[in-house]
């Protein structure tokens, strides 16, 4: 290869492509077929099987990812277990990873081969997967690539929950309920530096120390412990704003600390099952996170000030996306599943 490299270089200087010529070099060749976690109809976890499937093309507007790790989270066991009429099979699962980039379609700026990048999209149980190049943003500087693959969904719902939705500001105070998991062990590490005073709520004691050592000003049982007398000693007058991220009756014991001047606010997820109560004079919003170009950029200036613990609550190989299922639908998740793949 050295023999051959040498004048092989002189030609490509002389046309003056040898950026391009480097990147294409320093890149593992895109392989015709793949290794993916797919499914060929519902049902439990057992249905995921690991197939050869063939690697996508990519399209203009597109970017082809060479994947390192998937994040495993509910939506995906819903998928699982319940496909769409119109689901096309093999179907592969995932909708957020990280990687390097292997090939960049026509239109596309501002990305280049081999850049590590993390994103939202379909099928990232797989080797490869194309990715609109507006869900896609280079990982921000200090995260891994595995805690990449769980960052993208859980941050931006994180950060859109603390300032889009509730629009919290230095010295407000926050209930984030169901703290524990992805979204919530970074929706305390995004409001402390804000100024926000944080009474985080977990299932048992191993989320309450996660969540104490993460920065919360306060904890409490969200099963076992009295969430008002919790929120009275943290704001007297009563919390100004709630993060729903698990429903049902502690839920509601958050709503009930709110203040009662007409300035409390709830943000909730959708999907959130049983939704909380309609409240007078309270102002809640149920919201899903948003991606794009601007959002990311968003959420990796909040990642690279910030500088939080992305909380991996267990890893498994893709040969055992199965067993990853079985784990993820056991509950009590601190933090989120990764996937390795490559």
């Amino acid at each position: 290869m050295r023999i051959l490299r040498a004048p092989l270089l002189a030609i490509v200087a002389a046309l003056g492509c040898v950026a391009s010529f480097w990147s294409i070099a320093d890149t593992r060749p895109v392989p015709d077929t793949m290794l993916a976690a797919a499914i060929d109809r519902g049902g439990g976890p057992d249905v995921l099987s690991i197939r050869r499937l063939p690697v996508s093309k990519v399209s203009p507007g597109e970017v082809l990812v060479s994947v390192r790790a998937a994040g495993v989270a509910v939506w995906d066991a819903g998928i699982r277990q319940h496909p769409s009429d119109g689901a096309q099979f093999p179907l592969v699962l995932g909708n957020e990873g990280a990687g390097t980039v292997a090939a960049i379609g026509a239109g596309v700026h501002g990305l280049k081969v081999g850049d590590e990048v993390y994103g939202i999209g379909d099928a990232f149980y797989a080797e490869y997967v194309t990715v609109p190049a507006n869900n896609i943003a280079r990982i921000p500087k200090g995260v891994g690539l595995t805690e990449a693959g769980i960052l993208a969904i859980s941050g931006l719902s994180a950060i859109q929950g603390i300032d889009d939705v509730l629009q919290l500001k230095a010295g407000d105070t926050l209930i984030i309920h169901g703290a524990a998991g992805g979204v919530g062990t970074l929706a305390v590490q995004f409001a402390k530096p804000r100024g926000v005073r944080v009474l985080a709520t977990a299932s048992n004691d191993e989320g309450l120390a996660l969540v104490s050592r993460l920065g919360a000003d306060a904890v409490v049982n969200g099963r076992t412990g009295d969430i008002p007398a919790a929120a009275r000693r943290l704001a007297p007058n009563g919390v100004d704003a709630v993060l729903g991220l698990a429903g049902g009756d502690a839920l509601e014991h958050c709503i009930d600390a709110l203040r009662c001047d007409g300035r409390a606010r709830v943000a909730y997820l959708y999907g959130l099952d049983p939704s909380p109560k309609p409240r007078f004079a309270i102002r809640m919003t149920v919201y899903s996170f948003t991606s794009g170009t601007q959002e990311f950029e968003h959420l990796n200036k909040v990642v690279e000030a910030a500088k939080p613990i992305v909380p991996i609550a267990a890893e498994y190989s893709l040969a055992n996306a199965a067993e990853a299922h079985k784990r993820l639908e056991a509950g009590h998740l601190l933090g989120k599943i990764v996937l390795r793949i490559n």
